[in-house]
């Protein structure tokens, strides 16, 4: 099966392993990072775009918040079916678990598909579309507003100084401010 093929599938898989998920973590999320590590990729044409894809498309597919699996199951599982070697799968599991902002919080991945996938994720998690994940997270988890809010000071203001690439950093840019300028709309609405 050739590398676009598995690529093809592993769109299959993920729309099938998210059915029915809205908070935010579902198939959507992962073709927007899918497509954000692509966008950053047009800057690295050295970066492995094998290892990039599979590891944006699976990166959530052993999450926490979402699965009981140890060891990438879900990931190496899907991998293992396509028949891709252990050496290029283990590379992507490395890849996936690397993403993780509450797991590797302060950390920077070693390779350029790290940083690339890292990014990817964390530019999902700011602007426009941070935003509206923000709160269907919050909504799904009896979250209220205020704390919906806090959290864009603990984590999601954070992530513009975080990118790894420089690709991402102009990205985040303009997400941030955006950011910015709705939590300054939000208080304005807010203050009785």
């Amino acid at each position: 099966m050739s590398e676009s093929e598995i690529i093809s599938k592993a769109v299959e898989y993920v729309r099938e392993l998210f059915t029915g998920n809205s908070d935010g973590h579902g198939a959507d999320h992962t073709m927007r990072v899918y497509y954000n590590a692509k966008k950053i990729m047009e800057s690295y044409p050295e970066a492995d775009s094998f290892v990039i894809s599979l590891a944006a498309l699976l990166h959530d597919a052993d999450d926490h918040k979402l699965f009981k699996t140890e060891n990438n199951a879900n990931a190496r599982a899907f991998l293992n079916r396509m028949e891709v070697s252990s050496d290029k799968a283990d590379f992507i599991c490395e890849v996936i678990n690397g993403v993780s902002f509450s797991q590797n919080r302060g950390k920077i991945p070693e390779t350029l598909e790290g940083k690339i996938v890292q990014d990817a994720d964390r530019l999902d998690a700011i602007g426009a579309i941070g935003i509206a994940r923000t709160f269907a997270y919050g909504g799904k988890v009896g979250r209220p507003l205020d704390e919906s809010v806090k959290h864009f000071y603990d984590k999601l203001l954070l992530l513009k100084d975080e990118m790894n690439t420089d690709a991402a950093k102009d990205i985040a840019k303009k997400r941030h401010d955006y950011m910015n300028a709705f939590l300054e709309e939000y208080r304005e609405e807010t203050e009785l």
